[in-house]
């Protein structure tokens, strides 16, 4: 079943179920493949794409929630956090930092990276291999503590 298959099945599920707050989360994420497929790209949302999709939307969620705790604003920063949660359950599992740093040095490893100035050469590289599994902040982040 294809990415986005199975938003509509979920979409339909949620809407038999009555469940308003998931299916505001559930189309939002169908809102952003649909703009992505008529967007001239070829038509067809890949799956790659659709995690990508579901990853951007999940961070705008957060950074929201954070806002609104910051605001002292808890009923939206709840509304926030639950449909951060549902657009979660769509991505492939995040790597922790400790299997990140392996990943980094392996490849640093790998690549013969020494210094800062390789440094575009090791993200590259770990950007194409943990696509999806890791963000890309705490993956440069990583790879410049242990370059400098």
């Amino acid at each position: 079943m294809s990415f986005t298959d199975q938003i509509n099945a979920d979409i339909k599920a949620a809407m038999l179920a009555k469940e308003k707050e998931k299916l505001a989360a559930l189309r939002d994420i169908k809102s952003k493949l649909l703009l992505e497929a008529t967007s001239g790209n070829g038509g067809e949302v890949t799956d790659e794409i659709g995690i990508k999709i579901c990853q951007k939307l999940y961070k705008q969620r957060m950074e929201s929630y954070e806002l609104y705790k910051q605001q002292n604003r808890e009923d939206l920063a709840a509304d926030e956090l639950f449909q951060a949660q549902i657009i979660e359950s769509y991505l492939p599992k995040q790597l922790s930092e400790d299997e990140i740093r392996t990943e980094v040095k392996k490849t640093i490893e790998e690549t013969g990276a020494s210094s800062m100035k390789d440094m575009g050469k090791v993200m590259e590289t770990l950007s194409s291999k943990l696509a999806g599994k890791a963000d890309g902040k705490v993956i440069s982040g990583i790879v410049k503590e242990l370059l400098s």
